[in-house]
């Protein structure tokens, strides 16, 4: 186990923030939703707030910039799950058994201003100690580290710049957007089960190439349960989380539920946006 944990963002004043704690739906509504949020905390109309989710059916999430065509379609259908375009970058990640967190607010709250590094380093220091609470030996990647120019299309292959991983491993795959004056990261902790599912709904020129990325992302990727030598519930993740983060971040978190407002932007983007072809289907 690391060192004990000394809080290096102890200078901010206590501040309360919204807990949401949604029940499990589609990817297109779960990116819906958090872009609502963002999007009226920036004009003051919602407040900053911390979220964790599951998806159903489990989902393919793409990075905002990466091709549709890294995914093999019709593996992805068989299997029964969606496809949807995050809002933030990256690489492909599957969600399914999984705890899903997203933070929104705008970008003068003094725990998201800065830059986005900065803002990156603040989050991911207190997903870690909400980790080490569970046992886990957790740690961040350096601040200078990047995927290479190579990287695959699995998000969970490589740890870039404050990503979290245990050992060798990837253990939390998180990305930040900042537009229209707010900051939203979210990021993803798999719970348990096969971490190398998403090579198989990828499109790849051979079997030998998908059994090959199959055993790299197994070997450079873990879940929770792997760590722990046990499963761990999305309830008892979450609460380690929040114990970490209002620690490391100085948050009075107040359990609360999705406005009018913020529902009836969701229905709007999720119509609009991330259930359109045009935005889901890019290449």
């Amino acid at each position: 186990m690391n060192t004990p944990y000394s809080r290096p963002f102890s200078s901010f004043p206590a501040a309360p923030w919204r807990l949401l704690i949604t029940e499990a739906a589609s990817g297109a509504w779960n990116m819906a939703v958090d872009e609502a949020i963002a999007t009226l905390a920036a004009r003051g109309e919602s407040s900053p707030t911390l979220r964790f989710y599951r998806w159903q059916p489990g989902a393919i999430s793409l990075g905002r910039h990466q091709s549709v065509n890294e995914i093999d379609l019709q593996r992805v259908r068989s299997r029964g799950y969606d496809v949807v375009r995050r809002p933030t970058g990256g690489r492909a990640i599957l969600h399914i058994d999984e705890l899903t967190y997203a933070i929104m607010g705008p970008q003068d709250e003094p725990r998201l201003a800065g830059a986005v590094l900065d803002t990156y380093n603040r989050i991911s220091q207190g997903i870690v100690v909400g980790l080490h609470r569970m046992g886990v030996d957790a740690t961040k990647a350096p601040g200078d580290k990047r995927a290479g120019p190579d990287v695959s299309p699995v998000c969970f292959e490589v740890a870039s710049a404050y990503e979290i991983s245990v050992g060798a491993q990837k253990l939390v795959g998180s990305a930040q957007s900042r537009r229209g004056g707010y900051v939203l990261q979210h990021g993803t902790l798999p719970l348990h089960g096969d971490i190398a599912r998403l090579v198989d709904v990828l499109a790849l020129p051979s079997d030998q190439e998908r059994q090959a990325l199959r055993q790299l992302t197994a070997a450079r990727a873990t879940t929770l349960a792997a760590v722990l030598g046990r499963e761990v519930s999305f309830w008892e993740a979450a609460t380690a989380l929040i114990d970490g983060i209002s620690t490391v971040l100085a948050l009075d978190f107040k359990q609360q539920e999705l406005t009018a407002a913020e529902l009836s932007l969701t229905q709007t983007l999720m119509h609009q946006k991330y259930t359109a072809p045009e935005w889901v289907q890019r290449v």
